[in-house]
This record gives C-alpha cells, structure tokens and sequence, in this order.
C-alpha cells in the first residue's frame, strides 16, 4: 500500500498555489520517498507535493530510470512547441492533445540544498512543465481546447458516477473526439 493517496481531479487542495521550501531536513526527506513510493505504485513518471495534499513546492520524478527531485523550481528559459498526449495521476485515464513549449530551463534545488540548472526537452520537458503547473494550483484541464474541456467533463462525469477508477484509458483529442485504447 502506498503512504499517500493520490488527490484526483475536484480535490480543492489541487487548486492552491503550493508554499515556497523553506527547510530541507529529515522530514522532507521522508516526504520525497514516500511521493516516491506513491509515484511508482500509481505508477507514473512524476509527483507534485500537492498531489499528495501537501502544499510545498517540490516534485519527484523518475523518467528512463533516473529519478529526481526539485524543490522550489522554476522555468527560467523555454522556446518552441510540441504537441503529446499528456496524462495526469489526478485526472486518471484520461490523456490529452496538449502543445507546450518544446525546450525548457528550469532551475531548483535538490535535497543537499544544492542548486540544479536542468536543460530538458520534449518527455522531460512536458514532465517538468506539468508537474510545476501543480505548484501553481494549475491541472492538465485548464490547458485545453473548449471541445477538449467538454469531452473530458463528460468522460469524468462518468467515472465518478460510476464510482471506480478507469479500466481503459481515453484520449481527448484537440477536437474534442474521445479514442479509446
């Protein structure tokens, strides 16, 4: 069982801008490792502190096995763009045609206290990018298109009726057409 239950989509928690680091210890440690434990039991390749109900600006991440953490992050630079399909742990099953930039810079700090300049592209890129967003009490939802917004509220509207989580995993396209998997 993992330490923390992932908040989903409707949690206000996931609204609020997350609170500046101020003291790296031994109980911010233990935070980052059980996200860690969280992240790969969901599994997923990040997760923000606020996904776990914790209002600290800080992520995991562990994409092509090199796991890592960011504390107090921010983009510094960005250029160019790159359409995905973007999933989300608190919007679980669906995935969404989202362009962000293609090209960032974002800056942190590790948990030596170290500053750590991080040049990332594309998957990295997106990875970093949206995990940040939940920092700022920002969701994958409030980057889509007006049919995108649609769909997806009716796919959730579903699922919540219904009470479980997905079985299928769904993608809304940019037109607002749902594909299934």
């Amino acid at each position: 069982m993992p330490p923390f239950s992932i908040r989903v989509i409707g949690d206000p928690v996931l609204k609020q801008p997350a609170r500046e680091v101020t003291d790296i210890d031994g109980s911010l440690v233990k935070l980052v490792d059980d996200m860690f434990a969280t992240m790969y039991e969901a599994p997923g390749l990040g997760l923000a502190a606020p996904q776990v109900g914790v209002q600290k600006r800080l992520f995991v991440y562990d994409v092509e096995d090199k796991p890592g953490v960011l504390i107090n992050p921010q983009i510094i630079e960005s250029e160019g763009e790159w359409g995905f399909n973007e999933g989300c742990l608190s919007v679980p099953g669906l995935y969404f045609e989202i362009v962000r930039p293609k090209r960032i810079l974002i800056r942190g700090l590790d948990l030596d206290g170290n500053e750590k300049e991080i040049e990332a592209d594309e998957l990295w890129g997106r990875l970093f990018q949206h995990e940040l967003d939940h920092l700022e009490g920002v969701l994958l939802v409030e980057h889509l298109t007006d049919e995108q917004r649609k769909a997806a509220k009716r796919e959730l509207r579903e699922l919540m009726l219904d009470g479980r989580r997905p079985a299928e995993v769904k993608v809304v396209r940019a037109d607002g057409s749902v594909e299934h998997d």
